[in-house]
């Protein structure tokens, strides 16, 4: 009678594997070309979801799309060349994906104040920077003007003054005050169809900004018919529609020359990230005064020699309004000194 079977030790022979199981595909870190790819123009973004404009020249659609996985952390703002793949049908339940993102030409930038070191881009690939501003109520603010012109000069975006509410007041006094600047400007009075306006925005893109109750939005409405950012999404190619404005979101003029990017009330216009000789720059008027300050002068000491030269009269318009609005950014840059901002929310 046989004994009981026993058990044998079991060594590795004794596993096996199917060829071909049991082992993950080695990840590569090549990511698609993605050659064939189609050009668009990011037009809104709204909660991870952008809005994108493509064929521009033959027939411009809306299209919705969101960003690809390979483009990691990268930011995607409106005015952003981008290449687009996937559903390009546009519609309410298409969804395309953002591959790519095309070096930009330029950025308007700020910060929440001016000693938060973390920068937000506002948009991308802009022409012109519209300073909109009025005459009489509310008064101009020659602080938040100056930041908006800081802010056009460090991006490379050329600045232009649009005056409004001038039936109200004459824009003369305001005109004066900028004048060493050679800034050019416009005013937009009721009725006059902003034949003045559509002309300086024909073939560029163009930025507007300004605080609540400028007439802006007035502005926008005029340029874009449809175009009511209180009430809800408008189709950046049509101007029909509905959208809110908690972002900058951007419009084709009506007879398809330009861009306008209209852009919500901030609270604050942050100059952080702009260096202190880059906010000289944009006070050419104050220049030749500053050949007389010392080695190393920053402006704002008892020894700088713009006090002198504009008290002498040298400054000629460039009073001491402009050699104190310079300071007034050149303290704030540096984080000393209080420096509460002129801008406020849009209602």
């Amino acid at each position: 009678m046989p004994g009981p079977r026993r058990r044998r030790d079991l060594d590795e022979d004794d596993i096996r594997v199917r060829p071909g199981r049991g082992k993950s595909r080695p990840r590569t870190k090549d990511r698609p070309e993605h050659a064939g790819a189609t050009e668009g123009r990011v037009v809104a973004v709204d909660r991870g979801r952008y809005t994108c404009v493509v064929d521009e020249e033959a027939e411009p659609r809306e299209l919705t799309a969101m960003k690809a996985r390979e483009l990691g952390r990268k930011g995607v703002v409106v005015g952003d060349r981008v290449a687009l793949v996937g559903d390009l049908a546009g519609g309410t339940d298409a969804l395309a994906r953002v591959v790519r993102v095309e070096p930009r030409a330029n950025t308007l930038r700020r910060t929440a104040d001016d000693t938060d070191p973390v920068e937000r881009v506002l948009v991308a690939n802009a022409d012109q920077l519209v300073i909109v501003t009025a005459t009489v109520n509310p008064e101009p603010r020659p602080r938040l003007l100056d930041r908006c012109l800081v802010a056009a000069y460090d991006a490379g975006l050329d600045p232009l003054l649009c005056i409004t509410k001038t039936d109200l007041k004459p824009p003369d006094e305001l005109i004066e005050a900028y004048a060493a600047l050679d800034v050019p400007w416009i005013a937009s009075r009721p009725g006059d169809g902003l034949a003045e306006l559509r002309s300086r925005l024909r073939g560029r893109t163009s930025v507007l900004v300004g605080h609540s109750g400028v007439g802006k939005s007035t502005l926008v409405n005029a340029l874009v018919p449809g175009a009511r950012r209180a009430v809800g999404h408008v189709n950046a190619v049509t101007g029909r529609g509905r959208h809110t404005s908690s972002s900058a979101i951007m419009f084709r003029l009506v007879d398809g020359s330009g861009w306008v990017i209209d852009t919500p009330g901030v609270r604050s216009f942050g100059l952080a990230h702009v260096d202190p000789s880059r906010v000289v720059g944009a006070f050419p008027d104050l220049a030749a005064g500053m050949e007389e300050c010392p080695r190393g002068c920053t402006h704002d000491e008892p020894e700088c020699a713009l006090d002198e030269w504009v008290a002498s009269g040298s400054a000629g318009s460039a009073g001491p309004a402009r050699l104190e609005s310079l300071r007034r950014l050149l303290r704030a840059r540096g984080g000393a000194g209080e420096d509460v901002p002129d801008e406020e929310p849009e209602g």
